[in-house]
């Protein structure tokens, strides 16, 4: 069996630390679970820049970037909502396990 999240916690300088069934333990941090947000929207190749040049942010995008939630997904992920109001990726088991390679 795959080993599997037994204990998440948000901490003050915006990761996510992750204890896994199997003792490993990883820290994630925000910026890097948004960046890597494997929804069809964030996922899609965008070939038309805007017009300007610059992208217009939304009054949520000029916030810090937080964790606001992370729900269970069945046995086998996590929804996690942001506060630029984005909340579609699915987050697997195995992606945020893959994602401790990334920030090594």
């Amino acid at each position: 069996m795959s080993p599997q999240p037994v204990e998440l916690k948000r901490t003050e300088d915006h990761h996510i630390e992750i204890e896994w069934s199997d003792g490993f333990q990883q820290r994630i941090s925000y910026r890097m679970l948004r960046d890597n947000c494997p929804c069809a929207t964030c996922r899609e190749p965008t070939d038309t820049p805007p017009a300007t040049g610059l992208r217009v942010l939304s009054a949520a995008e000029t916030i810090p970037l937080v964790v606001q939630k992370m729900q269970p997904v069945g046995n086998y992920a996590y929804n996690i909502q942001f506060s630029d109001d984005h909340n579609t990726g699915i987050f697997t088991f195995n992606l945020l396990r893959n994602l401790a390679k990334r920030s090594s």
